[in-house]
């Protein structure tokens, strides 16, 4: 596909600054709000950033990699940039949509485009309890935490906690133990994206626990419901010979 009209946005780090500068004296560009294709100068923090920041237009997103780790990005190169994004391949991402009722009372929703963790607040053991599409699955989950993933988030957190990693045409979940210590030799579950995930914490207010969807944290959680939201098309744009599931691929026979 042709952009005709292209935009950069950078990170905070020197390397991606410059590299902003570099390119937008070479190319033509206009305001992220007006472009066809926006290209992020960074990590992958930087390509979360932008995902959510332009989540309501669901403009294609193409990153160079300005950063550390670059799992979601592109190799950084200044020349053929524009035969690069017509020639690039788009990936769609159906984020995880997390409603979270309080101890207070208080309901807080947010998108996820990597995971929803449920992570302990103090020096003791989170006390779980786990409902998939309505039924019990796990009545007490004494853990640190839990967290439930999207294929193009299993490389992150859930891979640190011993999770799965997920191709992207697998149309499916991960539901990853933190930490598990009851039952200890749970390790999780893949779960259909199209399931419906339920964590109840038990004894909250002697155990509080707190979920994170990506960039929101609520505290002092009761209850966090959690599922693919298929109303939401997050694209990316990925060079033919270094497309997302080649990575995904790639992960899984890093020593």
């Amino acid at each position: 596909m042709r952009y005709p009209k292209i935009a950069f946005v950078a990170g905070e780090s020197h390397a991606a600054a410059t590299a902003a500068t570099r390119l937008r004296a070479r190319y033509r560009h206009v305001p992220p709000e007006e472009a066809d294709a926006i290209v992020a100068l960074g990590g992958d923090g930087l390509m979360l950033e932008t995902l959510h920041r332009f989540l309501d237009r669901g403009v294609p997103i193409y990153g160079m990699n300005r950063g550390t780790v670059g799992f979601l990005m592109n190799a950084y190169h200044e020349k053929r940039l524009m035969q690069r994004l017509e020639a690039a391949q788009v990936v769609t991402l159906h984020p995880l949509r997390m409603s979270a009722r309080t101890v207070a009372g208080d309901t807080v929703e947010a998108i996820s485009i990597n995971e929803v963790s449920l992570l302990r607040e103090t020096r003791q053991a989170a006390k779980l309890r786990v409902t998939i599409d309505g039924k019990s699955r796990i009545s007490e989950l004494v853990c640190d935490g839990a967290l439930v993933c999207t294929p193009a988030g299993s490389t992150a957190y859930n891979l640190s906690a011993h999770g799965p990693i997920l191709p992207l045409g697998s149309a499916l979940l991960a539901l990853t133990p933190i930490s598990a210590f009851r039952p200890r030799r749970w390790r999780g579950a893949l779960l259909p994206s199209a399931a419906k995930v339920a964590i109840e914490v038990l004894e909250p207010r002697k155990r509080p626990v707190s979920a994170v969807a990506d960039y929101t944290e609520v505290r002092d959680v009761r209850r966090v419901s959690i599922r693919e939201d298929r109303r939401v098309g997050l694209r990316l744009l990925f060079d033919p010979e270094h497309n997302l599931e080649e990575r995904i691929l790639n992960e899984q026979f890093i020593p």
